[in-house]
């Protein structure tokens, strides 16, 4: 069976390829486009809401091909200030049998400062997309937990002008002591450094703030989530990213599954899919539908997504199914969602946001 990280890599280098030449992501759409379905989110236009999730496109090395293959946005990262290579290969699995990946990847990426060359890169050629671009931001491996606010806040300052959002991941597994920021103390030292800095490059810009979410785990309890709410509340953040990868495993009798299962790392695909969307319903609930929600977390299918934007979610994002499904998902899902729309008798996608809440 192929490496899944090197599989992954062939993927992400053919998409960089196409991406180098406006023909070929125009034949790319012509295949893989969606129809339209826009919405409107923290100030954002999206052609349609579905988005590919952070981890896909960690070093922005395909930015022009998301659009071409149905995505009405993209969250490329996790960066980190510093480049790191990440953690010790193999550390990516395929349980094909059902439709999961386990990863403990470690935030491998070229670094804020490669990213940004890269990213001016695209534009400067002129190829940077319609639709769009968030950038994940993760926390430095040797970075301490206590400088964590200059971490995040260094890389948010050099990228600012290259994204039109920003996500604080302060929950993927595969970092040593990530998931201790989303306390509160810790959190509320980071979103105060960050939004400072939004400020500050917001004026210098001449330009609006950028929106900021903060991306959270699915195993958090109601107090931790409560706490996390407040600090947004607090903050003016523009949003949350419902969820990471979880450090759960199913029960199973597949032997095989049950093998990889048993490796260190996040877990992602089909068996995160309720508990993702319970947490959706939680944050809606809790915020009253006040809190714009980025749903991810075992979407293959139109229903899936429906069940997410009905629960709460305003945005969706996939990144397991593109693997599984190969490249026409996104259209699939778009297709349907719109024939959903058509059927339940709603005119947009944002009528249809947290009515199964």
């Amino acid at each position: 069976m192929q490496d899944s990280e090197k599989a992954h890599g062939r993927i992400i280098s053919m998409l960089e390829r196409t991406s180098r030449s406006r023909l070929l992501t125009s034949l790319l759409g012509n295949l893989y486009g969606s129809p339209e379905l826009p919405t409107e989110n923290f100030s954002l236009e999206f052609s349609n809401p579905l988005g590919i999730a952070a981890g896909m496109d960690k070093n922005g090395e395909a930015v022009p091909a998301w659009q071409s293959i149905g995505y009405g946005f993209s969250e490329i990262g996790g960066v980190t200030l510093h480049d790191q290579p990440g953690n010790p290969k193999p550390r990516m699995f395929r349980v094909t049998a059902e439709k999961a990946l386990v990863n403990r990847m470690g935030f491998n990426n070229i670094g804020a400062h490669a990213l940004q060359d890269k990213l001016k890169d695209w534009k400067d050629r002129g190829l940077w997309p319609d639709s769009p671009v968030g950038i994940n931001l993760g926390k430095s491996k040797i970075t301490k937990l206590e400088d964590a606010p200059e971490d995040y806040s260094g890389s948010l300052e050099i990228l600012w002008k290259h994204a039109d959002f920003f996500v604080i991941n302060v929950s993927s597994p595969n970092t040593l002591g990530l998931r201790e920021l989303q306390q509160s103390e810790h959190l509320n030292s980071i979103l105060s450094k960050c939004q400072k800095v939004n400020k500050e490059q917001s004026k210098k810009e001449g330009k609006d703030l950028r929106p900021i979410l903060v991306k959270i785990a699915p195993e958090l309890d109601d107090k931790y989530l409560g706490e996390i709410i407040k600090l947004i509340k607090k903050h003016k953040i523009s949003g949350i990213v419902a969820t990471n990868t979880t450090i759960e495993r199913p029960e199973t009798d597949n032997k095989k599954c049950k093998k990889i299962y048993g490796e260190e790392g996040g877990l992602s695909g089909l068996p995160l899919k309720d508990r993702s969307t319970e947490m959706i319903r939680k944050i809606y609930n809790m915020t009253d539908g006040k809190v714009p929600i980025i749903g991810v977390g075992g979407i293959f299918t139109a229903d899936d997504a429906w069940e997410k934007i009905t629960a709460g979610a305003s945005l969706i994002q996939l990144y397991t199914g593109l693997v599984f499904e190969g490249p026409a998902i996104a259209k699939n899902i778009v297709k349907g969602l719109k024939k959903r729309l058509k059927t339940e008798g709603y005119e947009s996608i944002s009528d249809a946001v947290g009515i199964n809440a």
